[in-house]
């Protein structure tokens, strides 16, 4: 029996990932912000911070921040994307 190609699995991440890219849409206010550098800094102790890149919404209501960690397991990706998540002011978690 063959598999329908829309139903396969995406491509499994072999961890320890570098260089794994974790995008957080939240509200532009600075408690946010430092909630976010909290709970990054928590969940990937080795994070670049000299490799932040932030970008304003179009209307300046959101700030898209954009880290590089180290993945070590989907454990500690699972965590990381519900405590941030968790946050009212966080929008999107990717």
């Amino acid at each position: 029996m063959s598999r329908d190609p829309s139903q396969q699995q995406p491509p499994k991440i072999e961890f320890p990932c570098e260089d794994y890219m974790v995008k957080v849409v939240r509200d532009a206010d600075g408690e946010a912000h430092e909630f976010v550098l909290e709970v990054m800094r928590r969940h990937a102790p080795d994070l670049d911070e000299e490799r932040i890149s932030l970008r304003d919404s179009r209307n300046g209501r959101f700030i898209s921040m954009t880290f590089y960690i180290v993945a070590t397991g989907e454990p500690q990706l699972r965590a990381l994307f519900e405590e941030l998540k968790a946050h009212p002011s966080v929008h999107m978690v990717m």
